[in-house]
Formats: structure tokens, C-alpha cells, sequence
């Protein structure tokens, strides 16, 4: 063992963190202990606090303090219209773009019965209710583009269009910027059949 227990302990826990190896743990770890321990003392207060206190809103399942999200309570958002995304950063990601002003609801993944993730885990029994609730008249499905992301979508979509709500899919295709050489020839795929009308 090349640290103490304490120190191995903290880089341990670090890279339990997606993205974090064994060497970015380590540096973290050194940097807090060595450079900031202000930092680490408030790091370690706010994931404390976090952790206690931090659940889901239960209409949407993002990660709230509060039983109801700011957006669930907003009365600026188009009711009918329901987004459904895998993740919180998905949320952030749209949201940031402006570009839709209903509502969401987060799966925290998709589908993968291997993984022994299937409807309970994602929480599609709460959005089953939610859909019968009739206020929904729209479900956009914004699911990634695997085999998982498409599986869940087709799940949901069966569930929505049961209820007789309309089911509509991000568009998937070239990104702004993209070249079109460098694109894989799966994205070129979607982009040709979900084409649409060239206005000026």
C-alpha cells in the first residue's frame, strides 16, 4: 500500500465517480489533501447535505430538495407536451438550448434486461399513470440512438399510443458544423430519412 488507509480510502472512494480512474483519483485526492483542505471540508458538507436531502420530483424524477421541481411547478410550461430523457444531464442539455417549453420525465436509463434493468427500474408504471391522467396529449421521445435508448423508446411509444397520445422522436442526424465525411454512415442514415422540407 503506497498511501494510508485514509488517503486509499478517499481515492477509492473517488473513483467510484464515472470517468475517474485510478490516477485521477489519486490526484484529486492529493490536491485536496495537499492544496485545499478548505475545499475538501466544503466538497464533503455539500455531498453530505446532498445526499441526505436530495430526492426525486415525483412528477418528473429529476433530482430535487423539494417534492415538486421548479419545472413541474412552472405554470409557463405547455402541460400537454411531455420530453422523455434518460438522464438529468440530458435535461440540462435541452433545456439549455431554449428550444422546448413542456414538461420531462427521466428514465435514469433504459431498457437493458442483461443488466436486469427493465419497466419497474425506469419508473414506467409512475409514467403509465401520468399518461392516464389525460392532461398529456404529446410524448417526444429523446432516447439515445442505441439499441437500448431504441428498444425503450419503442416501449414507451406502445405505451402512449395505447392511450391514443401522439408519439413524435428527436431528430437524429448530422450535427451543426459536422462534415459530412467524417459522419458515421449510421447518423448519414437517420439524417436522410428524417428529412424535411428546405424553407428559406
Amino acid at each position: 500500500m503506497l498511501f494510508s488507509p485514509l488517503v486509499e480510502e478517499l481515492i477509492l472512494a473517488l473513483k467510484r465517480l464515472p470517468g475517474v480512474g485510478q490516477k485521477t483519483a489519486q490526484r484529486m485526492a492529493l490536491h485536496l489533501l495537499e492544496r485545499d483542505r478548505e475545499a475538501a471540508r466544503q466538497l464533503a458538507r455539500a455531498l453530505a447535505t446532498a445526499a441526505d436531502r436530495v430526492g426525486q420530483c415525483r412528477e418528473c424524477r429529476v433530482p430535487t430538495e423539494e417534492p415538486v421541481c421548479p419545472i413541474c411547478r412552472s405554470s409557463h410550461r405547455d402541460r400537454s407536451l411531455l420530453c422523455i430523457l434518460e438522464t438529468p444531464a440530458d435535461l440540462v442539455a435541452l433545456e439549455q438550448s431554449g428550444a422546448f417549453s413542456g414538461l420531462y420525465y427521466l428514465l435514469h436509463g433504459r431498457l437493458s434486461p442483461l443488466d436486469g434493468i427493465g419497466p419497474e427500474e425506469l419508473g414506467l408504471n409512475h409514467l403509465q399513470s401520468r399518461l392516464d391522467e389525460g392532461e398529456v396529449t404529446e410524448v417526444i421521445l429523446a432516447t439515445s440512438a442505441t439499441v437500448e435508448g431504441e428498444a425503450t423508446a419503442h416501449y414507451i411509444a406502445q405505451m402512449a399510443r395505447d392511450r391514443g397520445i401522439r408519439v413524435s422522436r428527436i431528430a437524429q442526424g448530422v450535427p451543426m458544423g459536422g462534415e459530412l465525411e467524417y459522419v458515421d454512415s449510421t447518423t448519414l442514415g437517420l439524417a436522410i430519412t428524417g428529412r424535411r422540407q428546405f424553407e428559406d
